[in-house]
């Protein structure tokens, strides 16, 4: 049977191809519902950029939830600078025919939680709606059957600050909410993210699909790596989120350690900082599964080949 799954999003380029992923692998996954949440772009436009995923898909029975407009504590900060003015520059996608569903993200998370046993959250963005999901009902852990979640880094430091990566430090106090809660996790930090780059000849395979999925995806990814390529240096972008799909999928394109991972929520300095026992320093039980290693040839495989089912 195919994997229950929510999916919680801020999309964002990466967030958009992480959700085209899923919602061309019927057979594997059950998306059980579509949450959003403020982070690269404000509430608005990541709940509209969800919707025109769905819309592309042309899976319009998978519904989206708008959650959480800001952090628990701190006020959001947003990467426009990044992802451009929409969240998806480079899509050129209409506006969405499909409107969200009613029920709020929380509650909807909160009930699908209680109603279905086993099932998986994957988390693409600040963790604000899990964060506060888990505050109101901690009980709903018990039914969750684990969090792949994209967030953190440990060698690679941070994205946003030295020490932090972008999800994490835009709701740290959610983060470590959800480090705390007893629910397996499987973290996607930067360490491996930065792996999964994009390139000329990766980009152009998706131009080669022929379909609009394919066109949009490679409008998107063409926008989005002249951040990276501009800051840093490098031959494209880290393709982040979609490795949250990816390893539900293919597991065995990926390798890490089962560490102890603390979220820091005092220091200015280091706010949002993903703490990692890697090396088992300290007496503390690991919690989290940190990823550190991606057979990138057989990721982008498996993103051109499902993203190339689609309309």
């Amino acid at each position: 049977m195919a994997q229950p799954i929510i999916i919680d999003t801020d999309p964002g380029q990466d967030d958009a191809v992480a959700l085209l992923l899923a919602l061309a692998s019927a057979d594997e996954l059950n998306i059980l519902g579509i949450t959003t949440v403020a982070g690269n772009v404000p509430l608005d436009l990541t709940t509209r950029n969800a919707l025109m995923m769905v819309e592309l898909a042309d899976r319009p029975s998978v519904a989206v939830y708008q959650g959480c407009d800001r952090p628990m504590v701190r006020p959001l900060v947003t990467a426009e600078f990044v992802h451009g003015k929409t969240g998806i520059d480079g899509a050129e996608l209409p506006n969405p025919a499909i409107e969200p569903a009613a029920t709020h993200a929380v509650e909807f998370i909160v009930d699908a939680a209680r109603a279905t046993p086993g099932i998986t959250l994957c988390t693409l963005g600040p963790l604000t709606n899990i964060g506060t999901a888990l505050s109101r009902a901690p009980e709903i852990a018990d039914g969750i059957e684990e969090i792949v979640l994209m967030g953190g880094g440990f060698f690679e430091g941070g994205n946003t600050t030295p020490a932090a990566e972008f999800n994490i430090y835009d709701d740290p106090q959610a983060a470590d909410i959800v480090f705390r809660s007893g629910i397996r996790l499987v973290m996607m930090p930067l360490d491996v993210t930065h792996q999964a780059l994009t390139s000329d000849a990766r980009v152009e395979a998706f131009h080669h699909l022929g379909n609009r999925a394919g066109a949009a995806t490679a409008g998107m990814l063409e926008f989005y790596e002249r951040y990276d390529r501009e800051r840093y240096g490098t031959v494209g972008a880290p393709l982040h989120d979609p490795t949250v799909i990816a390893y539900l999928l293919e597991p065995g394109l990926f390798g890490g350690r089962e560490c102890y991972v603390e979220i820091e929520t005092t220091s200015e300095l280091t706010m949002g900082m993903t703490v990692v026992d890697w090396w088992k320093l300290t007496p503390n039980e690991p919690n989290c599964l940190v990823i550190n290693q991606l057979d990138d040839d057989g990721f982008y495989a498996l993103l051109t080949e499902r993203i190339g089912r689609l309309p």
